[in-house]
């Protein structure tokens, strides 16, 4: 295996310990109990999560955020169609690698083939199939703790309800008076637009597509991994009226985004007319990543 398969492998397990710890442990499927208790750090299985949230929780900052959006919210890096950047997201897969058992475009496949069953709105679907395209971050060389992970706002106290939340005594915003107050730098129902988060695949993905997609879509998108807003019911105190608003649009996709593994997973070529036609309806044929 040559050295980008191995990072690659490397990368991709990383993102698969984590997100099954997510549908599993922290957030199980409404109605059911978790597996077990998220800080049980004895099952060896859950060190790589453990390192990945000290990673996370230590790395992003005010600071940090500020760094990362002045880098790759120029959208100049690359220009990419939606096929393209599926195709060079799926890069990511180690064919080698046995652990592996859902590429993300079977991930996005069966998030979106879901919804579609559901009789949702087009947009709704296509916001299925393209929500985790913004993890092309990973390709650009990005740490995964700055790709994937719940997300949280940063430039004011880091709420308890996030995972892992002792792992923030290692992050210095947590003793900096400008930001370790419940405000911090922002004013009351300030309006999560005006509100930095914690750096991700959510964030970029949403200034690629914000010209392109309805609202709800652009909330799904963009706030999919705030769990502690949309699951905890943390930082209300920062949302305006339309964010409770748009929560509902949020909470809907999240259902479909965890909990719709499929026994029988899609067909790519069968499906790929269909999401053909809805690509073209709402993106041009490239986009500025």
């Amino acid at each position: 295996m040559n050295r980008q398969s191995s990072t690659n492998s490397r990368d991709q397990n990383a993102l698969h310990a984590w997100e099954e710890f997510i549908e599993e442990q922290v957030y199980p499927e409404p109605g059911t109990k978790a597996k077990e208790d998220y800080r049980n750090y004895k099952n060896p299985a859950r060190d790589t999560v453990r390192e990945f949230y000290k990673q996370n929780h230590r790395g992003q900052t005010f600071a940090f955020v500020n760094k990362k959006r002045d880098t790759y919210l120029k959208l100049n890096r690359r220009r990419m169609s939606i096929f393209e950047a599926l195709d060079y997201l799926n890069t990511l897969v180690d064919d080698s690698d046995p652990d592996i058992e859902l590429d993300q475009l079977q991930h996005l496949l069966q998030t979106s083939e879901a919804i579609r069953a559901d009789g949702h709105p087009d947009w709704f679907v296509l916001t299925g199939l393209v929500h985790d395209l913004g993890k092309v971050l990973c390709l650009y060389s990005e740490p995964q703790w700055a790709v994937v992970g719940d997300t949280f706002p940063v430039g004011c106290r880091f709420d308890g309800r996030i995972v892992y939340h002792e792992f923030f005594d290692q992050n210095p915003d947590a003793d900096d008076p400008q930001y370790n107050s419940p405000l911090g730098i922002y004013q009351p129902n300030c309006g999560l637009r005006n509100v930095k988060m914690s750096w991700g695949h959510d964030e970029y993905l949403y200034h690629v597509l914000k010209n392109y997609l309805p609202e709800p879509a652009l909330y799904m998108i963009r706030y999919h991994s705030f769990y502690a807003w949309h699951r905890e019911n943390a930082y209300d105190y920062l949302c305006d009226e339309r964010d409770r608003e748009m929560l509902q649009h949020v909470q809907a996709f999240n259902q479909y985004d965890l909990y719709s593994k499929s026994p029988k997973p899609p067909n790519w070529n069968d499906l790929r007319a269909y999401y053909s036609e809805l690509i073209n309806k709402y993106f041009p044929v490239q986009l500025a990543f």
